[in-house]
Order: structure tokens, then sequence, then C-alpha cells
């Protein structure tokens, strides 16, 4: 049985952007973590609201949205 712990830091609500000119998105929860220990992670397009997962090492190397 494996034992769910959370990630260190989720910027929960952050708005960012893929890259620096991509689509901005909004933070969510972690969902759950991989084999690698990296976290999937929630996040909402601010455009449409479609929901996605992101990886969690991705979305700290994006940044924040202005």
């Amino acid at each position: 049985m494996q034992t769910a712990i959370e990630p260190s830091y989720v910027p929960l609500g952050k708005i960012k952007s893929f890259g620096p000119f991509g689509p901005k998105y909004e933070v969510g929860q972690p969902l759950r973590q991989l084999d690698d220990g990296d976290w999937m992670v929630e996040v909402t397009m601010v455009e449409t609201g479609e929901k996605a997962e992101y990886r969690l090492t991705r979305l700290t190397d994006d940044p924040e949205a202005h």
C-alpha cells in the first residue's frame, strides 16, 4: 500500500503560462504522485475553463502570467 505524500509546494491558485508566450492557466490541486516522484497537478485554462493535468516539475519552470 502506497502512502500519499503531499508535494512540498504547489502554487495553488496562481496564474501561470505555458512558457513565456503560451496560454494562461490556473494552478489547482495535486492529483497523484508518479512513479518517478513527480506529481500530476490539475490546471484550468483561463480562456476556456478546460481542465487538464500537468507535471509539477514543468509547472514550477513556467513563468507567472501578467
